[in-house]
């Protein structure tokens, strides 16, 4: 049962990409597009897979200034358990291909999202450039995974530097979003998913801070994101 919901679950995203695709036509590269889609997804996904998700802390995602959100990022589900989290006005971080996935990619690029290339490093370095200034000049919020990749049960890897950069250069505040360790583990004979806590924990102002100062504000925020996860 538990593989049924996850096949149906994962089925809604291209519909409901395909579903949008005509709101991203008519208003291309407006970022409330994404945060309508998103919360579509992580509420239907959440709802198929019979998930709970416990929240902590929705009152420190600022609404009326932009943000730069980080998150854990174990698998793709995480789709489902933070989705509808997204600030107003976001613009998401991800692998350059993910354009070739049906529906998906196409709304994600019409939704002014970026695209980042690792292989590349100028080329992603110059996007995260870009962002910051969209953040200064458009109002545009960020949602970074911050690890850059799925850490599976892993733990919480090592930070890339990106969106720390770009808090910084914009003047924008840094908003932790720490998600509990799970495994997809499902329960009962209707194979209903565990449950999945958060928890957002207060912005870091970045005000006043430049580039050098960097470095210190990643191990802080690592610092902070692990012993959150380890206690939820």
């Amino acid at each position: 049962m538990g593989f049924i919901r996850n096949f149906l679950a994962w089925m809604s995203v291209p519909v409901l990409c395909m579903l949008a695709l005509p709101l991203y036509i008519l208003r291309p590269f407006n970022p409330d597009n994404n945060r309508l889609l998103a919360i579509a997804m992580a509420r239907t996904g959440r709802l198929i897979l019979g998930m709970k998700r416990p929240l902590e802390g929705a009152e420190h995602m600022p609404q009326d200034r932009p943000v730069v959100a980080i998150a854990n990022h174990q698998y793709n589900d995480d789709l489902f358990v933070v989705g509808d989290l997204v600030a107003p006005r976001t613009v998401i971080v991800g692998k350059s291909s993910l354009i070739w996935f049906p529906f998906f990619g196409w709304v994600f690029w019409l939704g002014g999202n970026v695209m980042l290339n690792r292989a590349h490093s100028r080329k992603a370095i110059a996007a995260m450039q870009a962002i910051s200034d969209a953040i200064t000049r458009d109002n545009k919020s960020l949602w970074v995974f911050v690890e850059g990749t799925r850490s599976k049960g892993r733990g919480l890897q090592k930070f890339k530097k990106g969106a720390f950069y770009a808090a910084v250069t914009a003047g924008a505040p840094i908003v932790m979003v720490c998600t509990a360790e799970y495994r997809n583990k499902t329960l009962g004979w209707f194979g209903r998913r565990e449950p999945v806590a958060i928890r957002i924990l207060p912005p870091v102002e970045t005000t006043g801070l430049t580039t050098a100062d960097v470095p210190a504000l990643i191990a802080r925020c690592h610092k902070e994101m692990a012993e959150t996860i380890a206690n939820l």
